[in-house]
């Protein structure tokens, strides 16, 4: 019987000034946004605002992840803090939920009783966040091809930049036509982005909370990979979650009765992390007669 692991430590290119820029001028913008938003009166710049400032807490977490996963395992965590980054997630979500419903609370109140809408500041203001958000994405637009908390930043910002624009185009119909309804509207517009947004984070989070295969990752073909390797006849207890929102971790048993090489399992680790992106893998080899006794499989 033979046990190995193997664990992918990659060095990124350390984004952390990208990270401190673009959440220093997002939070500067985010303020703007709330104190012009109150002096025009515009819900829709308060709902960006809300849309923004879940997507700065989105890049303080990425930027926590990134910190995090860096600590080495000590004492009883002996993973290390990297699980941390799904608790945060979830609440992260929760926060957006509770946020959705403050806005479209204030939404509701203009529908009934329009009030006027300065539709020029409303176009200045998210034009500056058009501009902001863009700069921003520009951060990590290199970096998001390698690493998915970057990439997930990089969209953000992407859409935070279009949800901007779509502002700017709110405060030039109200402009144009005098409609004071149109605020509000966009407003809903900008809740069901964030609702569409936030759900997908909360399932994809409590799903990894739960260990569930991470969704990027297809179990069956990877159960497939490995009975396809030589010599492999069965295998059992493949387990495949997420120790972190960026780490992958595998076990598996492989019935291979006539052993292995002394390279199988390094070999194996690195096609499993070229192939699928699992960065930690545990295998062990057992002979036949073990597998024939063996009730537990998934």
């Amino acid at each position: 019987m033979a046990h190995s692991h193997g664990h992918s430590h990659a060095t990124n290119k350390s984004y952390g000034k990208a990270f401190a820029l673009g959440i220093g001028l997002n939070v500067a913008f985010i303020a703007v946004e709330i104190i012009y938003g109150l002096i025009a009166n515009s819900s829709a710049l308060l709902a960006d605002a809300g849309h923004n400032a879940s997507d700065v807490l989105g890049l303080v977490f990425a930027w926590t992840a990134m910190w995090l996963a860096s600590i080495k395992p000590r004492g009883k965590y002996t993973y290390g803090l990297r699980k941390t980054t799904i608790l945060v997630s979830i609440l992260n979500a929760l926060l957006l939920f509770g946020a959705v419903a403050v806005i479209g609370w204030d939404a509701i109140g203009k529908f009934k009783n329009p009030e006027p809408v300065a539709g020029s500041q409303v176009m200045i203001v998210a034009a500056i966040g058009v501009v902001i958000n863009t700069l921003t994405a520009l951060l990590f637009m290199k970096g998001q091809k390698d690493d998915l908390n970057i990439k997930g930043a990089f969209l953000h910002m992407a859409a935070d930049a279009g949800v901007s624009l779509g502002v700017v185009v709110a405060g030039l119909l109200i402009n144009l036509t005098g409609k004071q309804w149109i605020d509000p509207l966009t407003s809903f517009l900008i809740i069901a982005v964030i609702v569409w947004g936030t759900w997908r984070l909360f399932t994809d989070s409590v799903d990894l909370a739960l260990d569930a295969v991470p969704k990027h990752i297809n179990l069956e073909k990877v159960r497939e990979f490995l009975l396809a390797q030589k010599g492999v006849e069965n295998i059992h207890d493949l387990h495949i979650w997420a120790m972190s929102t960026t780490k992958v971790a595998l076990t598996a048993h492989l019935i291979i009765p006539e052993g292995i090489n002394d390279n199988f399992i390094g070999d194996l680790q690195h096609e499993l992390e070229h192939e699928f992106g699992i960065n930690h893998t545990t295998l062990q080899i057992e002979n036949k007669s073990i597998e024939e006794d063996c009730e537990i499989d998934c």
